[in-house]
C-alpha cells in the first residue's frame, strides 16, 4: 500500500472514531437534558435541602391565679462554619456591632476549620434579623465590585430554640425548681413534672446554598408541640409574704435555714411553701446543694415538742384521758434506767393533760405514752403520715424515719412520746397539724392545680386521698387545748393574735 494511501486509511479511520465519539456525547446529553432531566433537578435539589430541629417549648409554671412563674421564651443560638468565612478579622469588624461583641474575639471565633461553632447561645431573635440584614447589605455592596463574588460574607446559620424565664425570681424557686443545660428538668416542679412540661420537638427543611440559608426556602415539616403548662395551687401573694416573713426570721436569728408551709387543710393545696436561703434559677449555683435543695420535703429532723400533738391525740381517741384529767409531773423520772426531765426545772406538780401540752412538759407526755404503749402509739405517727413520703410527689422527698417496734428499745417509748427518736420533713409536720384542723380526716398534700394542653384544655386535678386518722369530737378537743400553748400561761404567748382564735405548738 501506497504511502498516501496509507495516510487517508488513518484519516478515515480517525474520523469514524471522532463521530462515533460525538454520538456518545450527544446521546448522554439527550438523556441528561431531555430523558433524565427529571430525575437529575430531583436529585439536586434533594442536595440542597438540609433539616433541622424545631425545638418545642416548656409548658407555662403559673400560680393558683394564672401568674406565671415560670415560662420559655424563643431565642436564637448563631453559629458558623469557620471553613466557609476566608477572611475572619474582615468579617468580625462588619458583624461586631450587631453580635455586640469585641472584634479580636470574634475573629478568634471565626478562625479555624470547625463547620459547627457557636458564636451566639440563646440569643434574642431581633439580633439574628439584624445579623441577617447587616450581611445582606454588605454583600449587595461587594457583588458591585470586580471579584465580589469571593468577598462575600457566608457560613452563618442560626438554630431556633428557648430559654426559661422566671418572672418573679428567686419567689418559689425551691418549690419551683431549674432546667440543666439541655433544657431537662434538675430540681422541684421542673423536674417531678418533666415528662409533662416538656413538649415534642418538630423538623424543618430549608435549602442551603454556598453556606447559608436561601431566604424563603425554610419549611415546616413536622410541626413542634408545646409542653403541658401546669398551674400550682400556690398563691404567689401569700408566696411573697411567707417567703419575707422567712427570710427575716432566719436572718434575725442567725439561722442557717428556716422554712415556712401554708397548706389549706381540706384540700391539701399547698399555698405556700418557702425557705430561706433561697437562690435564683435562671442561674442555678448547681455546685451548692445545701440552697438549689427543696429542705420542705428533703431535709429531715426530729419534731420535738410538736410531736406531742400526736401523743395526746391518740390518748384521746383511745380514752386514756380527757382534756380535764390531772396528772402528776415531775421536774424529771427514770424510765429504763435513764433520767428524762422537763426543759426547766419545777416542783413537781399537778396539771391538767391541756396545762401539761400547754407547758410543753416532757415527763406528762412521758406518763401519757405509757398508758398508750408502744404498739398503739407507733400506729398513731404512722396513721398521721410519718415514716413514709406524703405522696406530693415533690422530688427528693424523704420519707422521714420511725423505726418499727420491733427494733424499739427502753427508752423509745419515754422518747417518741415527747417527739424525739425519729425524724421528719416539714411538710409530714404541717400535715400533722392540717389533719387536726380538717377534723381529723388527713388529705395527701399537693402543689398541682391542674394541667392545660398545648391546645387550650385546662384538666383540673383529682381530689387527693383522705384518710381519717381519729375523730371529729378528739381533733376538735386538741384544737382546743392547743389553743392555751398560745395563751399567756403557755409556751408561745406572742403567737396570739387578737380577735382571731389560734392554736398551735412549739417545738425545739
Amino acid at each position: 500500500m501506497s504511502h498516501n494511501a496509507l495516510v487517508h486509511k488513518r484519516i478515515r479511520t480517525l474520523l469514524v472514531v471522532t463521530f462515533a465519539l460525538f454520538g456518545v456525547i450527544i446521546a448522554q446529553l439527550f438523556s441528561v437534558q431531555v430523558v433524565r432531566a427529571g430525575t437529575i433537578s430531583e436529585r439536586a435539589a434533594k442536595e440542597l435541602l438540609r433539616t433541622s430541629t424545631l425545638l418545642a417549648p416548656r409548658g407555662v409554671i403559673s400560680d393558683v391565679n394564672g401568674i406565671e412563674l415560670a415560662r420559655s421564651v424563643a431565642a436564637i443560638t448563631i453559629v458558623v462554619d469557620q471553613a466557609q468565612i476566608k477572611n475572619p478579622k474582615l468579617v468580625a469588624k462588619v458583624t461586631s456591632p450587631v453580635l455586640q461583641m469585641d472584634e479580636s474575639e470574634l475573629t478568634s471565633l471565626f478562625t479555624g476549620k470547625l463547620r459547627y461553632k457557636i458564636i451566639v447561645k440563646n440569643g434574642k431573635p431581633a439580633m439574628w434579623s439584624a445579623l441577617q440584614k447587616t450581611i445582606s447589605n454588605y454583600n449587595t455592596e461587594v457583588l458591585k465590585e470586580k471579584g465580589g463574588l469571593s468577598k462575600r460574607i457566608v457560613g452563618f446559620f442560626s438554630e431556633r430554640g428557648y430559654i426559661r424565664e422566671y418572672p418573679t425570681g428567686t419567689l418559689a424557686s425551691s418549690l419551683i425548681g431549674f432546667i440543666n443545660h439541655e433544657g431537662v428538668g434538675a430540681a422541684g416542679i421542673e423536674s417531678s413534672l418533666n415528662s409533662e412540661l416538656s413538649g415534642t420537638n418538630g423538623q424543618y427543611i430549608y435549602e442551603n446554598g454556598a453556606g447559608t440559608i436561601i431566604p424563603g426556602s425554610a419549611k415546616i415539616r413536622t410541626e413542634a408541640k408545646a409542653g403541658t403548662s401546669v398551674r400550682l395551687t400556690v398563691d404567689r401573694d401569700i408566696q411573697w409574704v411567707a417567703q419575707d416573713a422567712i427570710s427575716k426570721a432566719v436572718a434575725s436569728s442567725k439561722a442557717k435555714s428556716g422554712t415556712v408551709i401554708v397548706m389549706d387543710p381540706k384540700t391539701g393545696a399547698i399555698i405556700a411553701q418557702a425557705s430561706a436561703p433561697t437562690f435564683n434559677p435562671a442561674k442555678p449555683i448547681v455546685g451548692n446543694l445545701d440552697v438549689i435543695r427543696n429542705p420542705a420535703v428533703q431535709d429531715v429532723y426530729e419534731p420535738g415538742s410538736t410531736g406531742k400533738v400526736i401523743t395526746y391525740a391518740a390518748a384521746l381517741e383511745e380514752k386514756k384521758l380527757t382534756a380535764n384529767t390531772v396528772y402528776t409531773v415531775p421536774y424529771s423520772m427514770k424510765v429504763a434506767g435513764t433520767k428524762f426531765s422537763d426543759h426547766e426545772r419545777h416542783p413537781t406538780q399537778r396539771l391538767t393533760a391541756t396545762g401539761a401540752l400547754a407547758v410543753s412538759s416532757n415527763t406528762a407526755s412521758i406518763k401519757i405514752g405509757q398508758q398508750l404503749g408502744s404498739k398503739t402509739l407507733y400506729q398513731y405517727l404512722t396513721d398521721f403520715g410519718f415514716g413514709k413520703s406524703t405522696g406530693s410527689h415533690l422530688p427528693g422527698e424523704s420519707a422521714g424515719l420511725l423505726r418499727p417496734v420491733s427494733d424499739w428499745s427502753g427508752t423509745s417509748l419515754p422518747t417518741f412520746a415527747f417527739g424525739q427518736g425519729y425524724s421528719v420533713t416539714s411538710l409530714q409536720a404541717t400535715s400533722v397539724f392540717a389533719t387536726i384542723a380538717n377534723d381529723g380526716v388527713r388529705v395527701t398534700p399537693t402543689v398541682v392545680a391542674g394541667t392545660t394542653d398545648a391546645s387550650g384544655n385546662y384538666v383540673p386535678a383529682k381530689d387527693q386521698q383522705t384518710k381519717r386518722v381519729v375523730s371529729a369530737e378528739t381533733a376538735k378537743e386538741i384544737r382546743k387545748m392547743l389553743e392555751s400553748v398560745v395563751s399567756a400561761n403557755g409556751t408561745a404567748p406572742t403567737a396570739a393574735i387578737p380577735g382571731y382564735r389560734v392554736a398551735g405548738k412549739t417545738g425545739t
